[in-house]
């Protein structure tokens, strides 16, 4: 079957296939997946379906075949899902997490990426010189800065917050 033929065989038969496994399926989209798929693979076959009697019906064999796989494979994990326990909920972030990111997110680019390779990631300064590109004085450098800036912020945080009126004080 020559390009040509496969092309024009796949404009004919394709509306006519989907159509029947819509009907065995139920599920439209699905349908169009699998004649896809069928189709893709009878691509390969193009010669050997020339010789055949019925391209058409090999496709529609094909197809049902992976309509009847995704069946399957679907049925296996709904009984996997059945048969699992809930998954364990997950803790949100804690408070002290919450601000370590929020002075993170206030320290430079380059700061950053220093603290966290080094003390997240627990690189040493010289593995970080190299991933980043510069001298290790410098990767020094953006660490102190760094962990200076972050002590900062982290404290601003963890600090109650003047309302502009001290105890005792009486507004009058």
């Amino acid at each position: 079957m020559t390009e040509e033929e496969f092309d024009a065989f796949y404009a004919g038969a394709f509306p006519r296939l989907v159509g029947q496994l819509y009907a065995m399926t139920g599920d439209r989209a699905e349908a169009q997946d699998v004649v896809q798929e069928a189709f893709v693979r009878a691509w390969d076959k193009r010669r050997a379906l020339l010789a055949g009697e019925a391209p058409e019906a090999w496709v529609r064999t094909a197809a049902m075949r992976l309509a009847v796989s995704r069946w399957r494979r679907a049925r296996r994990w709904l009984e996997l899902v059945r048969h699992s326990p809930p998954p364990e909920p997950v803790p949100g972030p804690t408070p002290d997490h919450t601000a370590l990111v929020e002075a993170l997110r206030g320290l430079s680019e380059a700061q950053r990426t220093a603290v966290v390779l080094h003390h997240l990631c627990d690189l040493s300064v010289e593995r970080i010189a190299a991933e980043t590109n510069v001298p290790p004085g410098t990767v020094k450098a953006r660490l102190s800065r760094g962990r200076d800036a972050l002590a900062k912020r982290l404290a601003e945080a963890s600090s109650p917050k003047d309302t502009g009126r001290r105890e005792g004080s009486h507004v009058r």
